[in-house]
């Protein structure tokens, strides 16, 4: 049997892979993040730990919403050390407090202070930390949304004037005014100009990391409308028109609420406290127990008054902040 011929055609060598030069602003310069060495000390600690174990995904996907530059792993790494020295420190407070009230003859007040204060020290830390990231994202998404229908405004109003998508994108970012949007576009122009992917995978990626759901609508409805064929104009200008007649109902809801607690003031702050006073002063005078009156008196007046007037105080702040 005839043994075929080798091909003489050599292969094909390994095509080289494509440099592509990334351009900054004049004048900066690529920094590292900075690591202290409590984060240092941490992750040599506690790394292989955490590596062996793993991480909760949503941790790093809390991490990456709150914009927060640090790793999942490297994240509980210092979680574990600053809950190893706040048990440490709550353990040396209890048992001091716990002395003292021991020597003073409270007995059963000292025993509860030297365990309790440890236990509870330790759990708010851990669990403190974890949460922080989450929490994190819930404000950025509430930020976002308090942004978003000045932001479709601007969107829409660059996409009238046949702007490309990108373009837009990148034009967002740059306007600080708008807050966290601005930060989620400039994400998206970081994706497309730094790493090189196309504008849709961008949005793409952009609607899975943002901690509001209504951009995330958005930038999802960008992405169906292009790839199906659609025009990128008008939705632009229906989401405007969507997000502004939102923003005008929230911000009537956010009114009559605000009236609402007006009126409660009144009536719980205001007028309850006056006649409760007046109602024990009276007891205290005529039915007798003056001391033990007088103790509740002081508690109304020190106590209940204020705390009532700063939680209305504290609650109209953060709306007001909210209608911003």
């Amino acid at each position: 049997m005839a043994r075929r011929p080798a091909d003489p055609t050599p292969p094909a060598e390994t095509a080289a892979p494509e440099i592509r030069a990334v351009r900054v602003k004049r004048g900066d310069q690529p920094t590292p993040t900075a690591v202290s060495g409590f984060q240092r000390w941490a992750w040599k600690t506690f790394g292989a730990r955490v590596i062996a174990k793993g991480v909760d995904p949503a941790l790093e996907d809390n991490l990456v919403k709150a914009h927060m530059r640090i790793r999942a792993d490297e994240y509980v790494a210092n979680t574990l050390a600053t809950t190893v020295i706040a048990a440490a420190v709550s353990l040396a407070v209890g048992i001091g407090a716990g002395v003292l009230f021991v020597l003073k003859h409270d007995v059963i007040i000292g025993l509860l202070i030297g365990v309790l204060a440890p236990i509870l020290g330790t759990v708010g830390a851990y669990f403190g930390l974890l949460g922080t990231p989450g929490s994190k994202a819930k404000e950025r998404g509430r930020k976002i949304d308090r942004k978003i229908s000045p932001a479709m405004s601007f969107v829409s109003a660059m996409s009238s004037a046949d702007v490309n998508v990108d373009q837009i994108f990148k034009e967002l970012g740059r306007q600080k005014i708008y807050g966290e949007v601005a930060e989620e576009a400039a994400w998206i122009t970081r994706d497309t100009e730094l790493l090189g992917v196309d504008i849709l995978t961008a949005i793409r990626r952009g609607a899975q990391r943002t901690p509001s759901r209504r951009f995330q609508d958005f930038l999802q409805g960008v992405v169906t409308t292009a790839t199906s064929g659609g025009q990128l104009k008008p939705y632009f200008l229906l989401k405007a028109e969507q997000f502004e007649r939102e923003n005008k109902l929230e911000m009537l809801q956010r009114t009559e609420t605000m009236g609402l607690l007006a009126e409660t003031f009144v009536t719980v702050v205001v007028a309850f406290p006056l006649f409760l006073v007046i109602i024990i002063a009276i007891f205290a005078v005529i039915g007798g127990g003056g001391s033990v009156m007088l103790l509740i008196l002081w508690a109304i007046v020190g106590g209940m008054i204020p705390l009532s007037q700063f939680g209305f105080i504290f609650f109209m702040y953060t709306l007001t902040q909210e209608m911003i």
